[in-house]
């Protein structure tokens, strides 16, 4: 029997519960939510597949040391008291990241320096050597979460933040990030049964995440490494198995549609879907939302249009009109999911949403809206559909959204709670809100663009951390 024990899923607000939805059908153990969090239980073969597969999940994180501590010098002596040897040397670097939810400690950065001195003090102590800090790509990287005086020190599994898969080339102004376009997949209930369409793709993060969840290929596949692959207990044959494990994958029958009118975006969505090599099963076509027209298949749309924050617009709210407009006269018959920011968007478009979920875009809060779309009244619609849904023993449910699972509520302590009328989470002190890719501070800030993957998947060079192994080619992408 494998050793068991616990770690945490980070993910973006508003996607916990998909990612313990996730968890649960990865075989995870003693999964609770949390805020930001899913908790769970598991061995490193469970470890090395939530990295490699989990879809919403920003990093995987083991824990090695829960304590409480009210100042920095009771933080100093937890530390040092940890021994090092076991996951660190002298001739390793290493990383800290500070997340800090607590009035007793004002200053993240100032925590990151006692826990480096402690680490560094403990190696000095016993050996008259020091490790090196390094902030861009380091041997270990470590993570302390403070939740008033509650301190969970951790080792990250993840490294580079598991948003970014490795099939990016390219992107337009104010990208969707890779876990959010797949929770919101999720979210939907979509696993492929019938068509996608996002009108608006922009740089086509929606259709290339649709085909990876419609073919079941592991988000992983396209990563040069994970941190884990440094540590001194790497099991390489264990992760080599899972890593050219295709059994999950599937066929996908039925086609992904990008749309969008800006050329440049087109030529930046076709070298992304080519590098993940989707291109088979997506359509990219340079057109306007204007000119969108009824599909002939059954499908859904799930799509993210400009905000007027980060991309500005020269008429916002004639945009939605038009998003509205479109909607009712040419998707007669099927489901749109738009995510968005401002209420007098949604305004405009003038349709009753019949779900509305809460997320977090970057820092700003908005909210993916679910329209059904009907032809004749909606009593009648609604009536019909209730009666359909009797007749074949769904309840109140829609047949294509799946049961929920109910998880265990979060621990107390684990997250400190969101206060009433606070807009988005706030962090004490100077620390400035995650940027939208969840890295940690530091991070790629200078990293120059990737250009191993041209080509597509089969034409990927030699993993960073495996050797000369030749990359795994999902099944019917072999060209």
């Amino acid at each position: 029997m494998s050793e068991q024990f616990e770690m945490i899923a980070k993910t973006f607000q508003g996607l916990e519960e998909i990612l313990a939805e996730e968890l649960t059908a990865l075989g995870a153990n003693d999964i609770q939510i949390g805020r930001r969090m899913v908790s769970f239980t598991g061995d490193k073969r469970m470890m090395y597949k939530a990295n490699f597969c989990l879809r919403t999940a920003i990093r995987i994180l083991k824990p090695i040391k829960n304590f409480t501590a009210k100042d920095a010098d009771e933080v100093y002596n937890q530390i040092q008291a940890i021994p090092w040897e076991e996951y660190l040397d002298v001739n390793k670097t290493f990383a800290i990241d500070a997340v800090v939810f607590s009035e007793e400690f004002r200053h993240s950065k100032f925590v990151s320096y006692k826990v480096k001195d402690a680490i560094v003090d403990y190696f000095r102590e016993k050996t008259g050597k020091r490790p090196s800090v390094r902030i861009n790509n380091p041997d270990v990287l470590l993570n302390i979460h403070i939740a008033q005086t509650t301190c969970t020190l951790s080792l990250d599994s993840s490294g580079e933040s598991l948003h970014r898969r490795g099939y990016r080339q390219e992107a337009v102004e104010a990208p969707l990030n890779e876990v959010l376009a797949a929770g919101m997949i999720l979210m939907t209930g979509w696993r492929g049964e019938c068509d996608l369409i996002d009108p608006m793709c922009g740089s086509g993060t929606i259709p290339v995440e649709a085909a990876l969840i419609a073919k079941n290929i592991a988000p992983g596949v396209f990563r040069k490494g994970f941190a884990f692959e440094k540590w001194v207990d790497f099991d390489a044959d264990m992760f080599d198995e899972i890593y050219n494990d295709d059994s999950q994958e599937r066929e996908f029958t039925h086609k992904i549609y990008g749309y969008d009118n800006n050329p440049k975006a087109n030529e930046i969505a076709t070298h992304n879907i080519k590098a993940a090599g989707v291109s088979k099963d997506i359509v990219l076509k340079l057109q306007p939302f204007q000119q969108f027209e009824q599909p002939q298949e059954k499908s859904i749309i799930i799509t993210n249009p400009p905000y007027g924050e980060r991309i500005s617009t020269n008429d916002l709210l004639g945009l939605y009109q038009m998003i509205g407009e479109r909607l009712k006269h040419a998707f007669v018959g099927n489901e749109a999911w738009v995510l968005s920011y401002r209420e007098e968007c949604f305004d405009q478009i003038g349709l009753k949403a019949s779900q509305k979920v809460p997320l977090f875009n970057g820092p700003l809060e908005c909210e993916f809206r679910k329209y059904e779309i009907f032809d004749g009244k909606y009593k009648e619609f609604k009536s019909q559909e209730e009666g359909e849904e009797k007749k074949e023993g769904e309840g109140e449910q829609a047949p294509r959204f799946r049961e929920r699972k109910e998880f265990k509520p979060r621990r107390e302590g684990e997250f400190k709670p969101r206060r009433d009328g606070e807009s988005r989470p706030r962090r004490e002190g100077e620390y400035k809100p995650r940027r939208e890719s969840g890295d940690f501070k530091g991070g790629d800030r200078d990293r120059k663009p990737r250009g191993e993957f041209r080509g597509g998947r089969d034409s990927r060079g030699p993993r960073e951390f495996r050797g000369n192994r030749e990359p795994r080619i999902p099944k019917k992408e072999e060209e």
